[in-house]
């Protein structure tokens, strides 16, 4: 491996982030998410606006023990597949009929945690831990020279017989990983990872380094390490540099808790130094931006040249646990982080647990790219202790003219939360069963009381389902349904968007197509906000449903009159941005009619 020889992150201005935010009053018992009936395939259920379309048990393989062995992880979408980490291997879904998903493949292999990306014919995998190895054997690790620590790359050019091409070693082994394509050669791509545990020896994998010094450019721990893939010839995949965006940070202080909403006895201490790694990084090509959430930080990085990466912001907050994931508005000028408060094994959505803490937080990107944080949003609804629950991993869901998102709480559930205005996040729709276990299975501890370890790794909107990989249960598949704070031409307009293959954590950039439920999307929220004419509001429907029945150029003539006068509208409107987006998809679906 190479490693890098000079620093490619820039200081930043540091900002500390009081914790003065607004946050929600505490959970609702009387919530119907409250108090469901327990069990592990016969547990109650409780939805709003959003409904059960499939569940698919784990398979045989990954379902021979409980706890954080063959637990599943994150998700990636490929053409009619879905491909579900697993901490044992992965498994390839086909959900051409979502109704009933089929196995097509089960991969044994022991990886932790195995969080897969797909980009073309290859499959992508994440492998940390002193128990995992070359050959995907069990046992153990009995030669260090047989340990690997790194990304495992496969070619699934049959989904059906993934065939192992390379495992990467690197110094820290890969939590999580990210895709960052070449905005300069269609041929290579690179994989920012992250890694939790210390550098591994050089005895082990010559170049580690497990330095103390964050400005050491020859120091393997506070850098993210950065693989090249020739997309013709991933065999020859390497480390090529590492991602220096920690330097010139300090330790970001903590918040000890507060009576009556304190943080557990135990809590981890403030680290001595800033952060050394991230434990997700989310990349939006399209803005060259990518978000780190990087332990005690939130970070901002320009990610223009992926192989020179420059911070450009960060913030700290003391009801931040664990910056743990992010998610962009597909503007890039909002970012919603997470936190991972417990590490994702702990209750902390309790009647008494901090509503600041273990959420969602967002901030707004301004035009000099800098970060301003706003309002917390945690699930308005009280757990059991049984119950690991948090905030944890999301995407959009994409909805012209708002910012929305759906996401996995563990066994809090899913549910899809409404962030455009960034100082009020609302929940709009959610599903959630009870615990897994009646009575608890682990013994009191420092966190609580809790049961077997389950619920939503992640949550994400694909070609008009969300999908959500339940650790110990299995696999599952949502539909929204419409209703007053989510129209069916909302809905409509989302589905419109199809992406042949995603990676919640290399964000796409959604355009919409020229459509009739994409300009009453637009519709329906001035409506509901108030933000345009009750008269204009009702003609503008109509001639919609006029131009609709019309056909070429008498539709076309119709929408260009229709755009301009939507255009004049908006110098009264209450919401004159979302009148002229709307005139403007009155204006591309006239120039889309024949």
């Amino acid at each position: 491996m190479h490693l890098a020889r000079r620093m490619f992150a820039l200081i930043a201005p540091l900002v500390l982030v009081p914790a003065v935010l607004a946050a929600q009053t505490y959970p609702s018992t009387t919530d119907p998410r409250s108090g469901l009936k327990p069990g592990r395939f016969d547990a109650g259920t409780a939805a709003e606006n959003m409904r059960l379309v499939s569940f698919s048990p784990k398979p045989a393989a990954f379902d021979t023990a409980r706890g954080l062995t063959f637990i599943n992880s994150d998700l990636a979408f490929s053409n009619k597949y879905v491909y579900q980490g697993n901490f044992a291997g992965f498994t390839v879904w086909d959900v051409s009929n979502p109704v009933a998903p089929k196995t097509v493949a089960v991969v044994s292999c022991i990886t932790a945690q195995a969080d897969p990306s797909v980009y073309g014919n290859l499959l992508f995998i994440s492998a940390e831990g002193r128990g995992n190895r070359n050959d995907c054997a069990k046992g153990g690790v009995q030669d260090p020279k047989d340990h690997m620590a790194g990304v495992r790359i496969y070619d699934v050019s049959n989904p059906a017989a993934p065939r192992l091409i390379k495992n990467v070693q690197t110094c820290k082994g890969s939590h999580t990983h990210t895709i960052v394509p070449d905005p300069r050669d269609k041929g290579v791509i690179y994989i920012y990872v992250s890694g939790n545990q210390e550098a591994r020896p050089a005895t082990e994998l010559a170049g580690c380094n497990n330095g103390t010094d964050p400005a050491d450019v020859n120091n393997s721990l506070y850098r993210l390490d950065v693989i090249r893939v020739p997309l013709a010839h991933p065999e020859q995949s390497e480390v090529v540099t590492g991602a220096r965006i920690f330097t010139g940070l300090g330790a970001a202080p903590r918040a000890t808790g507060r009576p009556g909403r304190a943080r557990p006895a135990g809590e981890e201490p403030a680290p001595p130094t800033g952060p050394r790694n991230c434990h997700d990084v989310t990349a939006y090509p399209a803005m060259n931006l990518l978000a780190g959430a990087c332990a005690s930080y939130g970070l901002l990085v320009d990610i223009s040249n992926p192989l020179k990466p420059v911070r450009l912001d960060a913030v700290s907050d003391t009801n931040f646990s664990l910056w743990h994931t992010a998610v962009f508005s597909n503007d890039g000028k909002q970012v919603v982080f997470t936190d991972e408060w417990g590490g994702g094994t702990g209750p902390m959505c309790q009647a008494t647990s901090m509503m600041e803490m273990g959420g969602n937080t967002t901030l707004t990107i301004d035009s000099k790219r800098k970060l301003t944080q706003h309002a917390y949003f945690k699930i308005p609804t009280a757990q059991s202790a049984q119950e690991n629950c948090v905030s944890h991993n999301g995407g959009l869901i994409p909805v012209p003219g708002r910012d929305i998102m759906a996401q996995g709480w563990y066994q809090g559930g899913v549910n899809v939360i409404d962030f455009t205005d960034p100082d009020h996040p609302k929940e709009l729709a959610y599903f959630d069963r009870g615990p897994i276990d009646a009575a608890p299975t682990a013994p009191e501890g420092d966190r609580g009381t809790r049961g077997t370890i389950g619920g939503s790794w992640g949550a994400y909107w694909w070609n008009g389902l969300i999908y959500s990989s339940e650790l110990d249960r299995g696999f599952d598949i949502y539909e929204l349904t419409p209703s007053d704070q989510l129209s069916a031409n909302e809905i409509a307009a989302a589905k419109l968007v199809h992406l042949e293959q995603y990676n919640p954590q290399s964000q796409p950039h959604i355009v919409w197509p020229a459509a009739f439920p994409v300009v009453r999307s637009y519709l329906d929220q001035l409506v509901r906000g108030n933000g345009l004419a009750t008269e204009r509001a009702t003609a503008i429907a109509k001639a919609l449903d006029a131009a609709e029945k019309q056909n070429g150029s008498q539709r076309r003539a119709s929408l260009q009159t229709l755009a301009a006068q939507v255009n004049k509208d908006a110098n009264g409107a209450h919401d004159q941005a979302r009148v002229k987006s709307m005139a403007a998809a009155i204006t591309a679906l006239a120039k889309a009619t024949e």
